[in-house]
């Protein structure tokens, strides 16, 4: 068998997703026309007790359509470190919106509303840009699936409420954090201005990820995604499987959350691995003692047995439990990396 835990965007649609896909109603969403489409924007604006919502085709897109709703050009945004929107989207933030970025050096990628308070720029001294936008992620992919203090996010609410900043969540494995949490998606709907809601990582769909927020943003949001280049048209197939994903894959997140707790108890057994960071959810961040054993030997030897894990740099591997990632995977995947 052949085990990928690269990551989570790497999962098959399963049969009854299939099915739903199959048999969607479908029009043309750029003229808004798409039923199923239109009900599953209907559905996570409700979810998240927002006005509207827009399907968009990536999170990517989803979040830098956020950035430029809330921002000018020249502008700047607040952010960890270890940030998405600022690592992982191409540059996107500076290329799209004409934006930069203010780094916090927080932990596991979570800051703390002093640390944002502290990173505001002056409105009144035209020397540096103006601050206009805090962006959180919730789970912190750098930060190995660590999920937020909720009391610190509203802690963090506060401090853009008395600065007058746009509050944007990038949520692209929030399922992780509202399963691990006991968490309501209501909750968060009521605390960011925005939220970028991902559908093809926990949740297993193909394609897709939702922007919820006002009425007003999400008909500016349209607009950018046409100039984004992301509209589509008969997209129900994809907005079906995001909708079956709903109903039938977020209570299932925590086979995922166990299985990589397992993992992580296995890791920290063998005498080559130096650390494994904390373990909330499906991630599993963890680095090898080079002495005993070297990285790149080992993402290696795991391939040999046909094992695909990532490496994020620094010296840092990464593996990710998902939906494709069965009981018997699991104890194959157990077995060979005790015995390594």
């Amino acid at each position: 068998m052949e085990i990928n835990l690269i990551s989570d965007t790497v999962t098959k649609p399963t049969a009854g997703m299939l099915d739903a896909m199959m048999s969607a109603e479908v029009g043309d969403d750029v003229f808004k026309t798409d039923p199923t489409v239109n009900a599953l924007e209907k559905k996570v604006a409700k979810m998240f007790n927002k006005e509207a919502a827009l399907f968009f085709p990536s999170g990517t897109m989803t979040n830098q359509t956020a950035i430029k709703l809330h921002t000018n050009p020249g502008d700047q945004l607040i952010c960890d470190k270890y940030a998405h929107v600022y690592n992982y989207e191409g540059g996107g933030v500076s290329f799209n919106s004409g934006v930069s970025c203010k780094l916090v050096d927080g932990h596991r990628g979570m800051m703390t509303a002093e640390q944002v308070e502290a990173a505001i720029n002056p409105p009144d001294f035209y020397h540096s840009p103006l601050t206009s936008l805090v962006c959180i992620e919730n789970t912190t992919n750098k930060g190995g699936g660590a999920c937020w203090d909720f009391n610190e996010l509203k802690r963090i609410k506060a401090v853009c409420e008395k600065h007058k900043l746009a509050y944007h969540l990038d949520g692209a494995r929030l399922w992780n954090a509202l399963i691990a949490r006991n968490e309501s998606a209501y909750q968060y709907g009521d605390l960011f201005d925005t939220i970028s809601i991902c559908l093809s990582k926990g949740l297993g769909c193909p394609v897709g990820s939702v922007l919820v927020g006002s009425e007003l943003e999400i008909q500016k949001a349209l607009r950018i995604r046409k100039v984004f280049g992301g509209g589509m048209r008969q997209a129900g197939f994809l907005a079906a499987a995001a909708i079956y994903a709903l109903d039938h894959h977020r209570d299932r997140l925590k086979n995922d959350h166990s299985r990589a707790l397992e993992i992580g108890k296995v890791l920290e057994g063998l005498s080559f691995i130096k650390k494994v960071e904390p373990i909330e959810t499906n991630i599993i961040i963890f680095e090898i003692d080079e002495d005993k054993m070297n990285s790149n030997e080992f993402v290696e030897e795991l391939k040999q047995n046909n094992i695909h894990i990532i490496g994020m740099g620094q010296g840092k591997l990464r593996i990710v439990t998902h939906l494709n990632y069965s009981d018997d995977m699991h104890s194959y995947f157990l077995e060979r990396i005790a015995n390594l």
